[in-house]
């Protein structure tokens, strides 16, 4: 009876934590989306007049203007205007790119898988590097590949990823002559794009492993291990990694957002065909509704992966539930 009604406990303190973390995702999702929607009323200028400017129409009649004006609900109260758009949302429907007139779902979902592959790869690069490097950094504490690692990652936090790419087009595509500078999707510009993006977020997720690989190595389980006589690499593996992975599970998790919104700058700087050169071109002429789809989906995966990540956290470690829940 213990057993369960300690099962039981802990289900409940799971629950109370999981709910919690829940609904300030939904309020967060909430917040999200009437800033986002708030771009088109609080833009400068009249709606009308940035959609006949994105389709380049120049002498509109004014029977145009009033089409326009009813075609995207641009008459109605804004409280009627916010509901009816997050209805829209709630059913994958974000509206009429001004640009095109073709819904503008239809043109990011044309072009996500390719964002979905840089992305993707971007992930997996960053993911890998940045524990290598912490691992390697922290088995030669103080030693000539800590401070190399130390180096690396400072100067990496501190250059923006637009000139990291830039380098590299110019060190490995003009100079060694891999892959094109327009690539029209060649796969060589996938790794190079991937890697620029994966290396940059890399850096800061290394540094805030590095630090909790060290804190764990002088503490208790670490001590005993080591007056047991297990291997320096053994003790770094199995006593100091899996707690100094939470905080740095957490990093990579809420990152996700930050690689879907930092894709645009190098999907245009390597010509990549994905939603982020979609999205510049929208921001060149003003086209609202796309400038909004894109910057909501990047925001809802940032909620959705810090709250996958926390669900993960809380689940792993009995610590972050609720302080209601008994204590062994």
């Amino acid at each position: 009876m213990r057993v369960m009604s300690a099962r039981a406990s802990r289900a409940a303190g799971f629950g109370r934590s999981f709910g919690g973390r829940l609904a300030q995702g939904l309020a967060a999702a909430f917040g999200a989306s009437l800033l986002v929607w708030l771009m088109l009323p609080l833009a400068p200028g009249d709606p009308v007049d940035m959609i006949l400017a994105a389709r380049r129409i120049e002498e509109p009649t004014p029977e145009m203007i009033t089409l326009l004006r009813d075609r995207f609900g641009l008459d109605l109260p804004l409280w009627q205007r916010y509901l009816h758009w997050v209805a829209g949302v709630l059913q994958g429907d974000f509206g009429l790119s001004w640009r095109t007139g073709e819904p503008v779902m239809h043109g990011i979902f044309r072009r996500l898988p390719a964002t979905l592959q840089l992305v993707g790869l971007s992930f997996v690069i960053s993911v890998i590097w940045s524990l290598a490097l912490a691992l390697v950094a922290v088995q030669w504490l103080g030693r000539w590949p800590d401070r190399l690692v130390l180096a690396y990652t400072r100067i990496l936090a501190a250059m923006p990823s637009f000139v990291l790419a830039l380098l590299l087009l110019q060190f490995v595509v003009v100079g060694f002559g891999l892959g094109r500078v327009l690539s029209g999707g060649a796969g060589v510009t996938l790794i190079l794009a991937a890697a620029v993006l994966g290396i940059d977020r890399a850096a800061g997720w290394t540094q805030l492993l590095r630090a909790g690989l060290i804190d764990h190595l002088g503490r208790g389980p670490a001590d005993v291990a080591r007056a047991r006589g297990a291997k320096p690499s053994r003790v770094l593996v199995v006593y100091a990694l899996p707690p100094a992975v939470l905080p740095w599970l957490t990093a990579v998790g809420v990152s996700l957002g930050g690689l879907i919104g930092g894709a645009p700058v190098l999907e245009s700087i390597f010509t990549w065909p994905g939603v982020g050169q979609h999205v510049l071109q929208a921001l060149s002429v003003r086209d609202v509704p796309v400038i909004q789809a894109f910057v909501l989906i990047a925001v809802l995966t940032y909620v959705g992966a810090s709250l996958l990540v926390d669900t993960l956290a809380i689940a792993l470690d009995p610590r972050l539930r609720s302080p209601q829940e008994p204590r062994r």
